[in-house]
């Protein structure tokens, strides 16, 4: 990959928690630095969308790319506000954190103590459980449900656990809609209600809105790589919408214990019953110096770093599902005096449309491309090929994604995701063999893949005598 590395001199600034702009040299020269790597980024089509960053009580550097939906007739401004996805359950678990502080709940308190009309197993489901999502809960049954509603009469019809509270992991809707629930039972105020008093107009986040309609004031839309608008249906409601400075506002007030205490944060930023999981609030490290957290939701993506020690704020919102991660990180090397790398095209967009058409004039067109522009397009990164798979599979093109998984097998031949995925693919087709062939590879190369070795066991146990 293209890498550049960047000398600058360090600077010390006093601590403030208003962020103010201010123009000393150094901070000019990160400026112009990030703003170089973000005009390419836009230029390459691999980024539409604000970016923020901050450090102490200075503005390092702020703008906008692009546009606010698939017309491409109204461009971004700072007060564009964003769905920021999986961002949004911070604010759902750190209310739950509060009541906790407030002496209202305890971790250990059971689903069966809300009136929720729950079966059984909801005496031993707790609220520590829903936090890290260990809790056994499926997912939201995304096929028959319409609303709350649906929502809670699903899971009063579930008539057994995925597996025992606390023994595996299940990253899931329903931990956060039964949050919600619980704060609704305590405070007797929604959670939208409760959020708005306790956390949005006392941190003077005056843009930010929950669940705001297509027309409301500023509001972007999400767009794919045809500029088609995406549908955004959203059945769970109270997802908290944001500008950029607004996430800033949450992130700083969070990190300086305005709204919860150091030791509640950290509970949050590290899942509880495994390590190698995601929590709620996404990541840290061992030190717990950093925090990081992405959001995804249809061509919404959303991703901030923060680093603890020099409040250094690093925020990437799009509305056109772009690289925000990869930038987000190149940003946030800047900032540290670090080597950085320049972002390529996404191939993934590039092949799309062709694989779409003919699976093997797509193919055909990506070897083109990687001996043509190698050095333009994202030839590195497994995912790119992984997310074009799961697209065709999600538009029920079964057999072109198995196509493209096993092109990304043969392209990352050790990367035990890539094996993982084609496992799926081939299990959705009932080519049960292939599937458990391909899910015993990803765990010889990674023997931590839980969900490999859940399936492995579904597929013999289950389906081949």
């Amino acid at each position: 990959m293209t890498k550049y590395i960047i000398f600058i001199l360090s600077v010390s600034f006093l601590g403030c928690n208003n962020i103010k702009k201010q123009e000393t040299q150094p901070l000019l020269e990160y400026n112009k630095t990030i703003d170089s790597l973000m005009q390419i980024s836009y230029k390459r089509g691999i980024f539409n969308g604000n970016v923020l960053v901050t450090r102490n009580d200075s503005i390092v550097y702020q703008n906008s790319f692009g546009y606010t939906d698939g017309s491409l007739t109204t461009e971004l401004t700072k007060k564009s506000i964003f769905c920021p996805g999986s961002i949004a359950k911070e604010f759902v678990a750190v209310s739950i954190m509060m009541l906790i502080e407030k002496g209202e709940l305890h971790l250990d308190d059971t689903l069966s103590q809300f009136d929720l009309d729950l079966p059984n197993w909801s005496e031993k489901v707790t609220i520590k459980h829903l936090l890290n999502y260990v809790g056994g809960l499926p997912q939201i049954d995304y096929d028959n449900v319409k609303n709350e509603k649906d929502i809670l009469e699903d899971l009063q019809g579930v008539t057994s656990l995925l597996f025992e509270p606390g023994t595996d992991f299940n990253y899931n809707l329903n931990s956060i809609f039964l949050q919600q629930k619980i704060i609704e039972k305590v405070t007797k105020k929604t959670f939208q209600e409760f959020a708005k008093e306790n956390i949005i107009i006392p941190l003077g986040m005056k843009d930010a809105v929950f669940d705001p309609d297509f027309d409301y004031p500023n509001r972007t839309r999400s767009f794919d790589i045809y500029k088609q608008n995406s549908l955004e249906v959203y059945m769970i409601k109270g997802i908290l919408w944001t500008n950029i400075e607004d996430l800033n506002t949450w992130i700083t007030a969070l990190h300086h214990n305005k709204l919860i205490s150091r030791e509640s944060l950290k509970t949050l930023l590290k899942n509880q019953y495994f390590e190698n999981k995601k929590a709620i609030l996404g990541g840290t490290d061992d030190a717990y110096t950093m925090h990081r957290h992405g959001g995804e939701s249809y061509q919404f993506g959303s991703v901030f770093i923060s680093e603890f020690e020099n409040d250094l704020n690093v925020i990437l919102m799009s509305n056109h599902k772009n690289q925000v991660w990869e930038i987000g990180h190149s940003v946030f090397d800047i900032m540290k005096d670090k080597t950085f790398i320049l972002p390529k095209k996404s191939i993934y967009r590039e092949i799309r449309k062709k694989c779409l058409d003919n699976i093997n004039e797509g193919i055909q067109y990506y070897y083109s491309l990687k001996e043509s522009d190698h050095e333009i397009y994202s030839f590195e990164n497994p995912n790119e090929l992984n997310s074009l798979g799961y697209d065709l599979l999600s538009l029920k093109k079964v057999n072109q994604s198995i196509a493209i998984f096993k092109l990304a097998v043969s392209e990352f031949p050790n990367n035990a995701n890539t094996y993982d995925s084609l496992g799926e693919a081939y299990f959705i087709d009932k080519q049960y063999d292939l599937a458990l062939l391909n899910y015993k590879k990803s765990l010889e190369l990674d023997p931590k893949n839980t969900n490999a070795e859940e399936m492995i066991k579904k597929i013999k146990n289950n389906i081949i005598k």
